[in-house]
Parts: C-alpha cells; structure tokens; sequence
C-alpha cells in the first residue's frame, strides 16, 4: 500500500485515534496552508517537470524549515525517480514527493517513538532544554497524560536556581494530582535523590525530572546532568529510561541547533517539539530526523492540557498534505 492509499484510510478511520487526527489536522493548519498551497501551485505553474520546476521547488521545501542537508538529499531522491520512472506529470510528481518525504522519515529507522516503560519500580523520565521552550509546561502535560492513564505520577524540581522555577513546577503538580519534591537554590543531584526516594515509598508509576535550561556553558551543565545521571541510576538501575529534550518548533533550525549541542553533553532518546501548531515551520520534524537521528516521541498541538500527543508519522503526514488527497 502506497503513503497515499494510507494516509486516505487514516481519513475514514473511525476508531479510538479519530480525535487525535484531527488535532494533528488543525495543528499543521499553518505549515499546510503556507507549504501544500504552494506546492499545488507549483504543479499548476509547470505542466511538465523541469529544471525550473525543480529549482523552485528546492527553494519551497528550504522555506518549509526541512533543512538544507535534507532538501538537498531529498531533491537527488526526486530526480533519480522521475528520471528512472519517466515522470513528466507535476500533479503525479505531487504524490511522489509526499511518498518520499515519508520515507525519509521511516527509512533505516529502528528508533522507536514509544516511551521506554520500566518493568519494575518507577520509570524516570529526565526532561532538558533551554529556558523558554515549554519545558515545564510539557512536564505537566506528560504528567496529566499518565495520571488520566491511571498512573501514579511524581514531579521532581531539578531547576533549583531559576527564580520561580519550583513553584512552576509545584503548580503543574497540584493540577495534575500528581506528588511533588522540590526545593530552592540547592545542589539539583540532592534535591533529586530525595526525591527519588519519596517516589520509591509512595511506589509512583512514573517520576518527571525537571532540569536547568542553561547552555550557555556546555562544560557546566554537562557535568550537572553526568551528576544527575549518576545519582539517578545509583537510585533507580537502568534509568533514566528516557532522557526528552523539549524543542520550540517555531525556532526553526535555531531548534536543530540546540538538539545537536545536547546530543554532545547527553544522552538523548527522544524530542518533544512543542508550539507546532503556532508555526509553519513543520518540516522541522524531518529537519530533525535527519540531522540528529533522534526520534520525536510527542508533539505539541495546541495550548490545552490534552494538547500533547505522542508522534505519529502517518498522522503527521496525513495533517500536512491532506488537502492533496481529496
């Protein structure tokens, strides 16, 4: 089955994921109407395939925020089978370039976009990224994710030094019905081994960590995070089990670039890019993919508390060129 015939059966699924779909559709609203309305207006521009018709269409998927390195590999894949396959048809070509932009995706990939559950004991989640891009509020997202899942769900506040950081984090806490540790202007390691040991007690399903978001000094806060490392698998064996880096999807390759300068200080299993449905920078989740290789396990769609999903690439695809498969 192609990516189309897929993406028109995930159209006329009425099944437990329904609502989701629509989210991913109103989420990509932006990106679509700026990326898909252009590329139709391509094919209608160029009735044949051309070098002209190639060029411009490098420069749309450049302004689509997929990332130079991949529109370059992307743009190769494209020729080789038009040229292969005898495509002159730029409304066919259409299908051809959303085919190939899942594969992209998909191609090679054993990551996994499924949260890594411990077996036994709590599963720890450490969450990083920089100051501003939602990292506290997609705590208390997850934590109301798994708290309506029936699980018992602990916040812990690793940004001690942030003015306001703990009370944030507290807030979230109470929101969600979730337990809470936290205190102000102390070593973050200490603060999170007590409150590791609170979670062990209270036998939580699911512990949260919230870390500083300074990268300014790469040296410093690799070794704050090695630290909280330690301290956690001491505590925990085999965690964290998830290390998430929140990106702000509107920074665009901005967001790339913080992706790469925490993959160099840690250990990163999977992205959240939040704010995706504030930009039309959707093509950010490919940019990623191929840049770091770091899975995007959820993304945000909206500012309410359910407005956290976890990725789906068939639902993402289908929410960027849906208008394209009527």
């Amino acid at each position: 089955m192609g990516i189309f015939d897929k993406l028109k059966s995930i159209i006329k699924k009425n099944d437990n994921n329904k609502e989701d779909v629509k989210l991913y559709d109103k989420g990509l609203e932006k990106t679509r109407d700026e990326f898909v309305s252009k590329l139709n207006i391509l094919g209608i521009k160029y009735n044949k395939v051309n070098s002209e018709y190639f060029d411009e269409l490098e420069e749309l998927l450049i302004m689509a925020d997929i990332g130079v390195n991949t529109v370059m590999d992307f743009m190769e894949r494209i020729k080789n089978r038009v040229k292969k396959e005898n495509i002159t048809d730029t409304k066919y070509l259409n299908e051809v370039i959303v085919d190939e932009l899942f594969i992209i995706y998909v191609e090679g990939q054993s990551l996994s976009d499924k949260i890594n559950l411990a077996e036994e004991g709590p599963t720890v989640i450490l969450v990083v990224g920089v100051n501003g891009v939602g990292k506290t509020t997609t705590i208390g997202k997850l934590a109301n994710k798994y708290n309506s899942e029936g699980k018992k769900v602990m916040l812990i506040a690793g940004d001690t030094f942030r003015a306001g950081a703990v009370d944030q984090l507290k807030i979230w806490a109470d929101r969600t019905n979730s337990l809470f540790y936290g205190k102000e202007e102390i070593d973050p390691a200490g603060v999170i081994y007590d409150g590791l040991e609170m979670a062990k007690k209270s036998h939580a399903d699911i512990v949260l960590i919230d870390t500083a978001g300074r990268l300014q000094n790469k040296v410093n806060l690799m070794n704050e995070l090695k630290k909280i490392n330690n301290v956690i698998g001491k505590f925990v064996p085999d965690a964290p089990h998830e290390t998430l880096l929140v990106i702000d999807a509107s920074t665009g390759q901005n967001g790339i670039m913080q992706a790469k300068s925490f993959k160099e200080i840690t250990d990163i299993t999977g992205i959240v890019l939040t704010k995706l449905d504030g930009t039309a920078k959707g093509g950010i989740v490919l940019a990623i993919k191929e840049s770091v290789n770091i899975p995007v396990k959820f993304i945000g769609l909206g500012e309410g508390i359910n407005d956290l999903k976890p990725f789906d690439i068939e639902s993402y695809i289908y929410g960027l060129f849906k208008d394209m498969i009527k």
